[in-house]
């Protein structure tokens, strides 16, 4: 049998890592292609980013599972907002009707997803990327819809 080589070896028995340490105040989360630190402050009453911090509104005791949740709740509807509103926007420039949109929690897979003919469906974790990333992945979705055929000339006289 053949020797593992050491950097697999290292990959293979590295232990998993600890939500504690993910899923803390202070730690940070990608955000449009940079990082926010998570704050728990009981003052604010919504989650929200200033200063370069997402605020949640969570006491300093919360546990990693609900720092994680208020976190990718709040990464979620940035996504969903941001989201309809570049394809909103990529829609109109080419012409189109505007897509229904639909968020994924994959995983795996391709950031969007034609999976209708009128429908997106983008994963949610593509917050995290650089907004130019963001709008090219967007833009190639809405360009890949299929076109809507002219169904008036159907009935027209011949």
């Amino acid at each position: 049998m053949r020797k593992r080589s050491p950097q697999l070896a290292l990959r293979l028995e590295a232990p998993d890592p600890d939500p504690a340490d993910r899923w803390r105040d202070g730690a940070a989360i990608d955000y449009l292609g940079g990082q926010v630190s998570l704050c728990l402050d009981t003052r604010v009453e919504e989650a929200g980013v200033a200063a370069e911090a997402l605020h949640l509104p969570l006491p300093p005791e919360a546990t990693p599972r609900q720092v994680q949740d208020a976190a990718e709740a709040w990464l979620r509807r940035e996504a969903q907002r941001l989201f309809l509103d570049i394809v909103a926007r990529e829609a109109a420039r080419r012409s189109r009707p505007c897509p229904r949109l639909a968020l994924s929690f994959a995983l795996r897979g391709a950031w969007v997803q034609v999976t209708g003919p009128a429908e997106l469906r983008c994963n949610w974790r593509l917050i995290g990327q650089p907004r130019p990333e963001i709008e090219r992945a967007l833009a190639l979705g809405v360009a890949s819809l299929p076109r809507e055929e002219a169904v008036g000339d159907l009935f027209a006289p011949a």
